[in-house]
């Protein structure tokens, strides 16, 4: 089972590249600092503005650069079940461990149709794959019941689940009769889902204070929530900054105070607002004194 603070990692460019060494240099460090695994070209990847060659060679790179030392969970998502079918089996030849799969955006498909894309991308491969809920990008919901008719397919593992309705988890777990990965997709709420069940977070936060988030996860794996709730109202004010403009902006120019990377980000994301870079400096400088 994949569980605890796993990286949706950054893409990091230059000159309107990708930054290979960048990117293999943020593999070393998440993993040095206790990433419990990574998660590259997810949406904080930006993977809608990657070309298809590009996203390939970013799995590719990091799933070599990890060396089996953590689990790479490759985003293959697409609203198209052809192309993340495409994206599906390049990570699996590439080595990634897993791979994070969304679905349903724009064309907005029924239940039966959203049942039907995953099981077309999971008959396509032989690696595990988590099914990433996130209806305000989405559009759409998985709803609990689709969801335990998938966990029932073999390689179908775990879901990441960005719904922000800490209830889901529950209705999950009352219907899906095998072991899963239950992880959240929204750093706020992070260990109140793991209180309800989850075993971890596919973080954004985690890319710029990945010590403390795997602490915090391994804490609430433990049932130690004490500790977790401490760390968590260190992180707090980093959650908050991070997402206060749209993604990855706020990520990428953090972690352009720390030295991995510059902050370029490729539009129709633009830089922060100078309020917004301020504080996340202010933040910076008290995660790190």
């Amino acid at each position: 089972m994949f569980r605890g603070s796993l990286i949706a990692m950054i893409t990091p460019f230059i000159n309107g590249q990708v930054d290979e060494k960048a990117l293999a240099g943020l593999v070393d460090w998440q993993i040095k600092h206790g990433a419990h695994g990574l998660v590259p070209v997810g949406t904080t990847g930006e993977s809608p503005t990657l070309t298809e060659e590009e996203h390939k060679r970013v799995v590719a790179l990091v799933a070599e650069q990890a060396q089996g030392r953590v689990p790479v969970i490759a985003g293959a998502g697409s609203n198209n079940p052809v192309e993340a079918v495409r994206y599906a089996q390049h990570a699996q030849q590439a080595g990634a461990d897993a791979v994070l799969c969304v679905a349903g955006y724009y064309n907005r498909p029924s239940q039966e149709g959203l049942y039907q894309h995953f099981k077309m991308v999971h008959d396509a491969i032989d690696i595990p794959i988590i099914v990433y809920n996130i209806p305000p990008r989405a559009v759409v919901d998985i709803k609990p019941e689709t969801m335990a008719r998938l966990a029932e397919l073999p390689r179908i593992v775990g879901v990441k689940d960005a719904t922000t309705d800490l209830a889901r988890i529950s209705r999950e777990r009352m219907l899906i009769n095998k072991p899963f990965s239950f992880l959240s997709g929204d750093d706020m709420t992070a260990i109140a889902y793991n209180a309800s069940g989850g075993q971890g977070c596919i973080s954004v936060s985690a890319n710029i204070a990945p010590d403390l988030y795997g602490q915090m996860q391994t804490a609430t794996l433990q049932g130690d929530f004490r500790e977790a709730l401490r760390i968590h109202d260190l992180l707090a004010p980093l959650h908050e900054a991070l997402f206060r403009e749209p993604s990855p902006a706020g990520a990428k120019y953090a972690a352009s105070l720390l030295g991995l990377c510059n902050e370029e980000c490729r539009l129709p994301i633009v830089p922060l607002s100078e309020q917004t870079k301020s504080d996340i400096k202010n933040i910076i400088n008290e995660l790190y004194k």
